[in-house]
């Protein structure tokens, strides 16, 4: 590969763009000295304890997720200022510091940190208490419900804990609403008790899963990126795709789609891999605001791709009591097909502006360049393995996957002395430096995700008091009992608060309180679905607000990259995740996109190879190109065969024929999209590529 594509990594755009990343998902803090100790401290002691606990520690659960947020939260206060930007005055330059933490800091950690462990203290006093909440309970509570919310609000803004302080407020102003959003409404002691006392508040299920399951995943995900798997990931696209027309795009996915299988977050994935890919688009052709933009659409999708899919897949698995596997299953054909999807949009955008792919010289070799990264695979398939073949838990795969992962990284540096590159003491240094950063990322990389699920937990908790009908009601008041408009209304909502939320904690808040009126109101309406799809629908609504303006915190990473303005890079990236936002709808209605019900493998192969299509379609529908330029019938031809693809079953209604007859239909589509295509080819030919660029 040529110098100026290795030279990438430290551009000023490059360490912009890693500096909005760390300020969203660390803290952006400069550490030295005993504070960087004691942060590092923190951090990998967390990530020994989390790996006890899948080995040689058994702990009640209520105790392990006390201990997991007590870690959480501590981080949290050390690790983001009081202020995110820089303030005047003495005051607001101390709230504001950004090198070290404060005393300030310190003292709220460690109150933080007591409050969080007061269920660990007195666990058999709370217990015995039975809900009867005694002052010394009521402070602690209070305490920790106040510091959750601030933590929530230094570490993921202000959206979660002013959501989180309304539901608070109207669980003791309920009495006082209007009749539609009346509620009897609860007294201290018993608030204090759902929330902080019991299993349902903070200390509830996404909280357990985060202890139990997320972390691990987190860890693994940093031990391969230190181990050097992302950069691997990014010369392997380059080394099939480059020298595609408009390689470097579909580089960017391919690549995206492997790091965002086990990254989990957006923003690392623009990072990870937009530093090389958005120069590369740069120099082949895409303008600035849309090789950002094809990066911040494939990199917000990795959080669709199992078995992660952004640490939501397994609090789905817990609140629709399924499996994993089954979560991963139903989640797998929308999420493939939305990334191929993706690759097929990059090959229109290059086609439209006459792009072509990157010279021989610019482009790794494809064998040495696998060959040399093979190992990487390694644990993933072990990872792959566990969950598959042996069924073993999540919990139990994963910490299998990290061991290999350990050993694959100390094998890694004695490979390399052996080959005389470096000293066998170098060697061993550099594994133990590895093995350490790893731990230390994977504690930091957590801690918001922590914070964000146990500030939801409120929420939540506050819902099973008995808002859940309330809120039943109103969307069904507000959307008339139009089932299409409560999805819309859901749809909107999941990406107002996921402009302000990351994807876990909008997913946990949406689950919360639309999910089952999705559920509820959907049988009154004669519409039968299984649970996953209502969750997955919200899921897929929060991932898209990564990219959305004005907040999308992906498109500021990627625009910081690609010198663009991030808003109309937020928007160009919104764009190309149209076709994910079209999924949803059609998987509530056709659940045979989920694979529910749905086991011999010919079946499962016509579902994939149809939805493909359907997505290609609708993709060159959404470019208003697909061999040349679209007319205004072939439009509404693509329109169409999109929606017979993926709603064959009404399409078969509304033309009053047997639901048998459903496959000749579906053929019928596939002519007319065959035909289209032939149209256009045929009428490109006469037209020269320049005439129809971008």
């Amino acid at each position: 590969m040529s110098e100026h594509y290795n030279d990438l990594e430290e551009t000023e755009e490059a360490r912009e763009a890693r500096r909005i990343a760390e300020e969203a998902e660390i803290g952006g803090k400069k550490f030295s000295g005993w504070n960087a100790v004691a942060i590092s401290i923190i951090a990998a002691g967390w990530s020994l304890f989390q790996l006890s606990l899948a080995s040689i520690v058994i702990l009640d659960s209520v105790l392990v997720r006390a201990i997991h947020l007590a870690f959480a939260i501590t981080l949290v206060y050390l690790s983001y200022p009081f202020f995110r930007k820089p303030k005047l005055g003495r005051v607001g330059s101390y709230l504001s510091k950004r090198e070290g933490f404060t005393l300030l800091d310190a003292v709220l950690a460690a109150l933080a940190a007591a409050a969080a462990l007061y269920i660990v203290f007195d666990y058999v006093g709370i217990a015995n208490r039975q809900g009867a909440m005694i002052p010394r309970d009521i402070v602690f509570g209070c305490l920790l419900v106040v510091l959750v919310l601030e933590a929530a609000r230094r570490s993921l803004g202000p959206v979660l804990p002013i959501v989180a302080s309304m539901f608070i407020l109207y669980s003791f102003l309920g009495p006082y609403m209007p009749s539609v959003l009346a509620f009897k409404g609860v007294s201290l002691p018993r608030f204090i008790g759902q929330i902080t006392a019991s299993t349902e508040g903070i200390y509830g299920i996404p909280l357990d899963v985060s202890a139990t399951i997320v972390f691990l995943f987190v860890l693994f995900g940093a031990m391969l990126d230190k181990a050097g798997a992302g950069k691997y990931f990014v010369d392997l696209a380059f080394s099939l795709l480059g020298r595609f027309k408009g390689g470097p795009a579909k580089a960017a996915v391919l690549a995206s789609g492997m790091t965002g299988m086990v990254s989990g977050s957006s923003i690392a994935n623009v990072v990870t891999t937009g530093t090389f890919t958005i120069p590369m688009m740069k120099k082949v052709g895409y303008p600035a605001y849309k090789a950002g933009a094809v990066e911040v659409a494939c990199s917000t999708n990795g959080q669709l791709m199992p078995p992660v899919m952004g640490a939501a897949a397994f609090i789905i698995a817990e609140y629709c009591n399924v499996e994993y596997l089954d979560v991963v299953k139903a989640a797998f054909v929308p999420a493939v097909i939305s990334y191929l999807a993706l690759m097929y949009i990059t090959h229109l955008e290059a086609s439209k502006l006459g792009l072509k792919g990157m010279s021989k010289d610019q482009v790794p070799r494809f064998w040495p360049t696998f060959v040399r990264g093979i190992h990487y695979f390694l644990p993933i398939l072990m990872l792959l393995w566990e969950l598959v073949v042996v069924r073993h838990s999540p919990q139990l795969a994963v910490f299998r996957s990290i061991l290999i992962l350990v050993a694959l990284i100390i094998v890694q540096n004695l490979v390399h002395a052996v080959r005389g590159k470096v000293a066998f003491r170098q060697a061993l240094l550099r594994s133990v430096t590895q093995l350490w950063e790893s731990l230390v990322a994977g504690g930091r990389g957590m801690m918001g995700i922590g914070v964000a699920v146990a500030a939801a937990g409120i929420i939540v908790g506050v819902v099973t008091l008995g808002l859940g009908g309330i809120i039943t009601e109103v969307i069904q008041v507000i959307s008339g009992g139009s089932f299409l408009l409560i999805l819309l209304i859901t749809a909107i909502a999941s990406l107002l608060l996921g402009m302000g939320l990351p994807t876990t904690a909008n997913y946990i808040v949406m689950a919360s309180l639309t999910a089952p009126v999705i559920v509820t109101l959907g049988g009154q309406a004669g519409i039968v679905f299984p649970l996953i799809a209502a969750h997955l629908f919200v899921f897929f609504f929060g991932i898209l607000a990564d990219d959305t303006p004005p907040v999308g915190l992906a498109a500021f990473a990627a625009a910081a990259i690609a010198k663009s303005n991030p808003v109309r890079t937020g928007f160009q990236g919104f764009s190309y995740d149209i076709r994910t936002a079209i999924l949803p709808f059609m998987f509530i209605f056709n659940t045979d996109l989920l694979l529910v019900d749905v086991h011999h493998p010919v079946r499962i192969v016509w579902i994939f190879f149809t939805s493909l299509m359907a997505m290609f379609a609708f993709a060159a529908l959404t470019q208003n190109f697909f061999a040349a330029r679209n007319r205004w019938y072939e439009s509404i031809l693509l329109a169409a065969v999109t929606f017979t693809l993926l709603r064959p079953y009404l399409v078969t209604d509304l033309l009053g024929l047997s639901e048998s007859l459903r496959y000749p239909v579906m053929v019928s589509a596939l002519v007319i999209f065959g035909g289209v295509y032939l149209l256009q080819r045929r009428r490109s030919r006469a037209v020269p590529a320049a005439g129809i660029a971008a």
